[in-house]
């Protein structure tokens, strides 16, 4: 069939359109060719024939949503979640779980492979945890929709920047999740509702939960009030937030948040709009896994960068002889200080350093010698200290990664320029049901 035939002016009247599916994208799309062009289509596996109708066509792929799946995957699965249809939150909920982690393994391999020129010596036996109810930091949308008199709170829609019209949330924790269609209910009742953006929820290891209600006006007494009688009806530790994350101020509660790691007898304390791990128990496998791949010795000095309040440094500390914690803001830097003193942790010092910067050369850390490096960069990665820690000479460097083609960009520095070689590389299911590919790499000179 050629496209003119089955590709109309205007997706809005596409025929379906029958394909075979050849690959996932990281986004979870099926990979399909439709008469010598790639089609990207939501909703489809490998191994499956589908029928689909177009929803975009681009100058050098298209994309389709899956309208019936002919051929099912063995890997297929029903959602669990009733609004995984319209709700961009999850993203692989049809796709079970054990093929997740699978798939994600093989994105690791596949972009280490062609961006990096690299192939690890080992390919770890990936890290799990629970697949549901794991997800302990989230920033909800707000959203009052006038012509159905009611305000949304949830995730965006798969398509679009609205906000899903969701009850409930499967991957979030259950204080926050089972408590949607509340949370809908209270800010339908505000006076402010059509100036309320966002709630950030995050709970910590003690199911406290806090809620950072973002408000572009003054709030009236009533809403103040209203707000109030929820955190307290549900056990809530409530924060205001009218500008930027500077004005956060707690208006109610009196617990702590904390994470721990019972392994190395460390606790940290953080703030509601703290970057953390979202998924507790994964967190703490990681640590475990990142320190055993450095194969620390009690003498060793190992350098920590972006090291954030100390989820890695401290337990590092509680094996080696002295760790120095690099992060770019100054306040995080003294936090992470207060919470090694917290811990009773003196082998520790901090550095505040824009480790994205051009020119680090200067640096006063850089001047030092390491043993074991360790490096959890955000998802543009680390491509500017790369070239330094080859110079540093570390006898091993264990690399954390929220994305694949920044580690594996990286690791190519790492093997190609800077004289180590790649021992080992991993996945870690941090966000299971979504598309986020956690994963681990271990170097040696």
């Amino acid at each position: 069939m050629s496209r003119r035939q089955h590709k109309p002016r205007g997706v809005q009247n596409s025929p379906l359109v029958e394909a075979e599916i050849t690959a996932l994208t990281l986004e979870g799309k099926g990979v399909a060719r439709v008469d010598g062009k790639t089609v990207f289509i939501d909703g489809a596996l490998p191994e499956e024939k589908v029928a689909f109708r177009y929803t975009s066509y681009k100058a050098n792929y298209d994309e389709g949503r899956v309208e019936t799946v002919l051929t099912a995957s063995p890997n297929r699965v029903e959602p669990k979640c009733q609004h995984f249809a319209i709700c961009g939150g999850c993203s692989w909920q049809h796709i079970s779980l054990d093929a997740q982690i699978l798939y994600k393994q093989q994105i690791l391999l596949d972009n280490l492979q062609h961006i990096g020129k690299v192939q690890p010596e080992a390919v770890f036996e990936p890290l799990t945890a629970d697949g549901w109810a794991y997800r302990r930091k989230a920033r909800l949308g707000a959203r009052w929709v006038r012509k159905k008199q009611q305000a949304l709170v949830g995730f965006r829609e798969k398509t679009g920047g609205l906000i899903a019209e969701i009850s409930r949330c499967e991957v979030l924790h259950p204080l926050v999740g089972e408590r949607i269609t509340e949370l809908q209910q209270l800010v339908t009742s505000l006076d402010a509702r059509e100036t309320l953006p966002q709630i950030e929820v995050a709970i910590g290891d003690d199911e406290i939960a806090a809620l950072v209600v973002r408000h572009m006006e003054p709030l009236s007494a009533g809403d103040t009030e209203k707000l109030l009688n929820f955190a307290r009806e549900f056990k809530f530790e409530l924060y205001l937030q009218s500008a930027g994350p500077q004005t956060v101020q707690k208006v109610f509660g009196e617990g702590e948040l904390f994470y721990a790691h019972p392994s190395f007898n460390t606790r940290v304390q953080f703030a509601p709009l703290d970057f953390i791990q979202v998924n507790q128990a994964l967190n703490r496998k990681m640590v475990i896994r990142a320190l055993e791949l450095l194969e620390l010795k009690s003498t060793d000095t190992v350098l920590d960068l972006f090291c954030g309040l100390g989820n890695f440094t401290l337990p590092l500390a509680r094996q080696a002889a002295q760790v120095i914690g690099v992060e770019g803001d100054q306040a995080m830097v003294e936090r992470a200080r207060t919470a090694a003193h917290a811990n009773d942790i003196q082998n520790t010092d901090y550095y505040a350093c824009n480790l994205m910067a051009e020119d680090l050369s200067k640096e006063p850390w850089l001047k030092r010698t390491y043993d074991r490096i360790l490096l959890d960069p955000p998802r543009a990665g680390a491509k500017e200290i790369i070239p330094h820690l080859g110079k540093l000479k570390a006898e091993r460097i264990v690399y954390v990664s929220c994305d694949p083609a920044t580690l594996a960009r990286d690791a190519g520095e790492l093997v190609n320029n800077q004289g180590y070689k790649l021992v080992g590389a991993g996945v870690m299911d941090m966000f299971p049901h979504t598309a986020h590919v956690e994963s681990i790499a271990v170097f040696a000179r």
